[in-house]
């Protein structure tokens, strides 16, 4: 927060006019900036289209009555009298002074008493006629004051041709000034005619000490209302915590509060609780799902080599690898045939790994807005960061980047080509320990600048599986239908189907067993055999692709699988599921 606290205070004091801060953590954005103004002794103002433009702090008189129309007039009038830094609020008893001043007397006097009392609208303490945002707009134009003006959910105006002129214009007056207008929002489409104006400022996501820090105070908070009980030591706060990486303060606190409500605990099962909650906000993100990595490699026949590799890179993101000199992996290309285990390697990576397992939903990123797109981009790598260290699996990477080549302009507005320039950036440049396993069907249709070393670690190939490693594939099958492989014959059903994937090969046991439990008998090899040859293999029906991709790969990639002793073929990595 530190970090951020500072990037805002510079954005402020180097007279940025317009600061968006696209978060659905309101409350969190306005303390953020409140603090950033009190640190620089700089005025802060709210709108809202409740309540129009009111000081912070001046929204509660002392006498709890709301400002007179009369008070609110001579404290616009107070503003828009240059030389002034500072409110002063006159009553009637004080009357104001100058041209401005007689100015609101007569207007007050052609309003009488009903036109005063309609317009005495608003907030406690909120400038008069300022709840429409062209005349909020206008104030704030005519203030000379050093100041930050929040403005609460603006994007609503923002359609409005009239405010885009009129924040325009007070953008290029702010410019030259120290004042800066800070809009909140949960998203916002910023017009092309503000763009050389706005500057972006994202709320960094709590670190392990931050929510720690809330884990405390949501505690502390509860207690006063119901009676809690502690029961987890420092271990347990800090796994706590480690859960909670990711979410916002916000949510943050609602997952805590719903486990400790709940549990009317601070105990072992409120670990647990927080981490349910921290899924389902990921699933309703709609960018991001948390799956539960209940795989690990012993569920995947034969890729030993892959195996191995990501042997030795177990546990290098934790300090003890960080002091040795290592760097944490940044990730790895699965490419191969289709229905020989690509997604289930990369499911299994962070159930070998102990990692929290998370999807990217590479269609929801995309929005018909331009600009949006890459917002939404930034938004994942920042989540994914947030719950480092992690696994993030992004599948069929091609159907992502395959249109980012150099005529992408003008088929989407060069959407892909900006989408490929965002990933590849943070690719090179992240600090955090984010895996990224990426599987591919079609390698030859990423640019050449995703698949070099810097962004992946290495690219590796998947091959239809050989015959050791069908024996693997068919044992693991059986034994996860509850069934003892030792009274099968491997050797026989792994020879006849030489040629079929992991994904044929859990389809034929599938269908044998729907075949012996229709007929009332028990599973046999024969029942397998009979299964196998009313299949068709891709093998078959897409060989020549097959072909082409093993020559591609055979010079470009490193087998997932060590060479087959039999000679059937060079690599060979099945297994036990579907892609």
């Amino acid at each position: 927060m530190a970090d951020g606290l500072e990037r805002l205070k510079v954005l402020i004091n180097s007279s940025t006019p317009i600061v968006v801060m696209e978060t659905a953590e309101e409350m969190r954005a306005i303390s953020v900036v409140r603090t950033a103004c009190a640190e620089l002794n700089m005025a802060t103002f709210e709108w809202s289209i409740a309540d129009g433009l009111v000081r912070s702090g001046s929204n509660s008189p002392a006498d709890g009555q709301k400002m007179s129309v009369q008070a609110r007039v001579d404290q616009v009038s107070t503003w828009t009298q240059g030389g002034r830094t500072q409110t002063q609020t006159r009553t009637t008893l004080s009357p104001s002074s100058g041209e401005a001043g007689r100015l609101a007397q007569a207007m007050l006097a052609s309003l009488g008493a009903d036109g005063a009392a309609a317009l005495n609208t608003g907030a406690p303490g909120s400038i008069y006629n300022t709840r429409e945002p062209v005349q909020a707009l206008a104030n704030m134009e005519s203030m000379t004051v050093e100041a930050v003006f929040i403005l609460k959910d603006f994007h609503r105006h923002m359609d409005d041709p009239v405010v885009v002129r009129r924040l325009r214009d007070v953008g290029q007056k702010f410019s030259a000034n120290r004042r800066t207008v800070v809009i909140t929002a949960p998203e916002i489409v910023v017009p092309a005619e503000l763009t050389t104006l706005v500057e972006y400022f994202d709320l960094p996501l709590p670190d392990r000490g931050r929510l720690h820090e809330i884990i405390h105070e949501t505690f502390t908070r509860l207690s006063k209302t119901y009676t809690l009980k502690l029961q987890l030591d420092a271990g347990g706060v800090d796994a706590m915590a480690a859960n909670l990486r990711g979410l916002t303060e916000e949510e943050a606190e609602r997952a805590i509060s719903q486990a400790l409500v709940a549990r009317y605990a601070l105990c072992p099962d409120t670990i647990t609780d927080v981490l349910e909650a921290k899924k389902q906000l990921l699933r309703h993100s709609g960018m991001l799902e948390f799956i539960d990595a209940s795989d690990n490699m012993a569920s995947v026949g034969g890729l030993e080599n892959l195996k191995h590799w990501l042997g030795q890179r177990r546990g290098a993101w934790e300090d003890a690898a960080r002091e040795f000199g290592l760097e944490p992996p940044r990730g790895m290309i699965i490419l191969g045939v289709q229905g020989c285990g690509k997604s289930l390697c990369a499911r299994a990576v962070a159930g070998e790994w102990k990692l929290p397992l998370v999807k990217f939903d590479t269609s929801a990123v995309y929005d018909k807005y331009i600009g949006e797109t890459e917002k939404r981009i930034r938004k994942v790598f920042q989540v994914a960061e947030g719950l480092a260290p992690c696994v993030l699996w992004i599948d069929e990477l091609e159907k992502v980047f395959a249109g980012s080549g150099p005529d992408s302009a003008s088929a989407d507005a060069g959407v892909s080509s900006r989408l490929l320039a965002s990933f590849l950036s943070w690719m090179q440049d992240r600090k955090a320990a984010v895996f990224v396993a990426a599987t591919c069907n079609n390698v030859t249709v990423l640019p050449p600048e995703l698949i070099r070393k810097g962004r992946f670690d290495e690219l590796f190939f998947v091959d239809l599986p050989n015959l050791a490693e069908r024996k693997q594939v068919f044992s693991i099958q059986l034994a996860k239908r509850k069934r003892n492989p030792a009274e099968f014959d491997l050797d026989q059903v792994a020879g006849a189907a030489q040629g079929y994937s992991g994904a044929e090969i859990d389809a034929a046991v599938q269908t044998a067993l729907y075949a012996a439990y229709s007929e009332k008998k028990s599973l046999t090899t024969q029942s397998l055999l009979d299964a196998l040859a009313q299949t068709v293999p891709l093998s078959t029906t897409r060989a020549e692709e097959i072909h082409a991709l093993r020559e591609w790969a055979s010079t470009r990639a490193v087998r997932a699988s060590v060479l087959d002793p039999g000679g059937e073929g060079a690599a060979a990595s099945p297994s036990a599921a579907k892609d």
